[in-house]
C-alpha cells in the first residue's frame, strides 16, 4: 500500500527523498520504496522518519479506517 501520508508530510516541509534519506541515515531508494509501499520500514526508522518530519507515527504510518 502506497504511503501517501509519508509523501504529503515530505513535500510539505519541502524536502527532496534524497534530503529526507540524509536526515535519516538511509538512501533515496529506501525513502521511495517505502513511499510506494515497497518496503516496510523498522520501528527506529520510522521513529527518525517522524522526528524528521515533525509528525507522530500514527500520523505517517497508521493506516486510516477508509485504507
Amino acid at each position: 500500500m502506497k504511503n501517501l501520508k509519508l509523501k504529503s508530510a515530505r513535500a510539505a516541509k519541502d524536502l527532496s527523498q534524497q534530503q529526507l534519506a540524509d536526515a535519516v541515515g538511509v538512501s533515496r531508494q529506501t525513502i521511495n520504496a517505502i513511499e510506494k509501499g515497497d518496503y516496510n520500514p523498522t520501528i527506529k526508522l520510522c521513529l527518525a522518519i517522524c522526528r524528521a518530519l515533525g509528525r507522530t507515527l500514527d500520523e505517517l504510518f497508521w493506516p486510516d479506517d477508509a485504507e
